[in-house]
């Protein structure tokens, strides 16, 4: 998934600031009972959300408050790439599974959400039946159907020209029509035959191919249910019918969305919904350093796009030990990278991108995203917390600060020992991205590669910029900074989209580097299909290898997000399924 984050620290504060130390107690919190495997606010400490649900409450009312620097790509749940859409989305969208709420590892456990139970595949792995749950109604009254599912998957994974920001995972495992199918919007008499609805409460999907993950794949919100007479394509998003425990009074593009509760909605048809908010407002477009101050004010309970606080703020609440004991640094299946442009010259030679592998010093780069408290330096693909991760280094460099002689040599070999000049992409909002990219562009500049820092808004950056291979093309984007983070907590979850040429796509690309390397798909789809999880795992490794071989991708840091705790939030818990932000479903406040 595009689990972009906003990183926030400037190298001058990351300086003061790389270690965290000490825990303390936050302030007491009303509204909240103990449980198991829970901790009240006033116990909690430093970290206690990525290991428990911290301030449990079945208090109702009030308004709990999101705010986002930039905007988000889209709401609708099925035009959608970027992990805080995915959980916030589960508010008023339920896919056919989807993870439990819980801390850490606990958050990984996938559970039936639209469906009453997980999977049921075939003896052969080549077809898979879901049964929805009974009584399931959209917040208009309307019964839900398995028809609505499967138009949901069309609408997102067929039809590029109006939604193209999300995965086409769907389309690249099930089954072709005997005609390729056009999407619902040009096709409106055919519909796809691989999703079959025998029924108004079964979907059965029909695969090219065994695929182990797909309990995990339609945990997607693109399998959120879409009534087609109420589709309006890329307007969709002002007008999201509901399935979840929370409906839209509101929606402001770019400014603002208000979310009330669904009276059409059952606790009795939704076994992990709470349903406590009187009323859910996300404001977009927010400096920063204002949501910090708001947090920690209890004004807002999330940061939605869930990074970590602004340097600044980091800086002041290291020093105090009251507010460091209200914050949580965890890793979350995630990767901040340069991809190389593999069809953009000089970079199509595999010694140019090498000679950018040698170039780079990593601690520099690092110390620009944060520091060590930010993410430690990578020399993999897959994250240390992804199941299949091996530890090697392909283009180790003493003390990780760069070889500028391996790196010349590298660009002799590709001829271009006199250098070149390229077009370096980062995202405006994220001020450290584009300080990391500052980093980058200063250790290229020694080998005489002239790379010009180009910035683009997040919410654009895939659909327009840097994920439009065009675009790349006709403006000479050779370099791209990127993050990327699991959509699911497998190698297959995380690679894919991001290393199967078969990924690439005109518009909303996530193999930006355009790899495509046959063995590399090949290996992809040796593990799709293979039943045993160790051997699926030893051959995400071999991948990795393999894709650093390329140099088309360079791992800076394994990112972690440092994110402030408010006593005014209840049911925070800081999950791996969603890339260490807190997770969105449960969210309620004690004001």
């Amino acid at each position: 998934m595009r689990r972009s984050r906003t990183v926030a620290l400037t190298a001058a504060a990351a300086a003061a600031v790389l270690i965290v130390t000490g825990c303390g107690s936050s302030s007491k919190s009303g509204g909240s009972s103990a449980s198991a495997g829970a901790a009240d606010a006033n116990s909690a400490g430093q970290d206690a959300a990525t290991k428990s649900i911290v301030n449990v409450s079945d208090k109702k009312g009030g308004t709990v408050t999101y705010e986002m620097k930039g905007t988000p790509d889209s709401l609708d749940p099925g035009n959608t790439y970027y992990a805080y859409i995915y959980n916030f989305s589960r508010l008023y969208g339920r896919p056919l599974t989807t993870f439990a709420p819980g801390a850490g590892e606990a958050g990984n456990k996938l559970v039936p959400d639209l469906a009453e139970s997980l999977g049921q595949p075939s003896a052969d792995g080549l077809t898979w039946t879901y049964k929805l749950r009974a009584g399931l109604k959209y917040d208009d009254g309307t019964a839900i159907t398995s028809k609505d599912v499967k138009y949901a998957v069309e609408r997102s994974n067929y039809a590029p020209d109006v939604n193209s920001n999300g995965p086409t995972y769907f389309k690249e495992n099930l089954v072709d029509n005997d005609t390729p199918y056009q999407g619902p919007y040009k096709d409106k008499e055919g519909g796809l035959k691989s999703i079959e609805t025998p029924d108004d409460l079964t979907i059965v999907f029909h695969l090219k191919h065994a695929f182990a993950d797909f309990d995990y794949l339609v945990s997607a919100p693109q399998t959120a249910p879409v009534p087609q007479a109420k589709d309006t394509g890329s307007d969709y998003v002002k007008h999201v019918v509901s399935s979840g425990s929370y409906k839209f009074q509101s929606y402001e593009d770019g400014k603002q969305a208000v979310l009330v509760p669904n009276e059409n909605w059952s606790a009795s048809t939704d076994p992990i919904r709470k349903q406590l908010a009187d009323k859910i407002v996300l404001k977009m477009n927010i400096d920063q350093a204002t949501i910090d101050k708001d947090l920690i004010a209890g004004n807002a309970q999330v940061d939605l796009v869930g990074g970590g606080v602004d340097p600044q703020t980091q800086a002041q609440i290291l020093r105090d030990q009251k507010l460091k004991a209200k914050t949580d640094n965890a890793y979350g299946n995630r990767l901040v990278y340069l991809a190389i442009n593999t069809k953009v010259a000089p970079f199509d030679n595999p010694d140019c991108r090498k000679a950018v592998q040698y170039a780079i010093d990593k601690v520099s780069v690092q110390t620009a995203l944060g520091g060590p408290i930010r993410g430690q330096i990578a020399s993999t693909v897959l994250p240390p917390d992804v199941p299949g991760h091996q530890d090697f280094n392909t283009y180790e460099t003493k003390d990780n600060k760069g070889d500028e002689a391996k790196a010349k040599d590298a660009l002799k070999a590709c001829g271009k020992a006199d250098g070149f000049s390229t077009v370096l992409t980062a995202r405006t909002e994220r001020t450290t991205e584009v300080q990391a990219a500052t980093s980058i562009q200063a250790a290229l500049k020694k080998l005489n590669i002239n790379a010009e820092i180009q910035q683009y808004p997040q919410g654009k950056y895939l659909t327009d910029n840097a994920g439009a291979p065009q675009f790349t093309q006709d403006h000479n984007i050779g370099l791209m900074m990127m993050q990327w983070g699991a959509d699911w907590p497998t190698g297959y979850g995380f690679l894919q989209q991001i290393v199967d040429s078969r990924a690439i796509k005109a518009s909303g690309n996530s193999n930006i580097q355009q790899l495509n390397d046959p063995e590399v798909d090949k290996l992809i789809d040796a593990a799709a299909v293979n039943p045993d999880k160790a051997a699926r795992e030893k051959i995400y490794g071999q991948i990795d290898k393999k894709v650093m071989d390329s140099a088309s991708i360079v791992p800076l840091t394994y990112f972690k997000v440092f994110l402030y705790r408010p006593d005014s939030a209840t049911n925070l818990a800081s999950t791996s399924a969603f890339s260490g932000e807190y997770d969105y479903l449960n969210i309620g406040t004690n004001k």
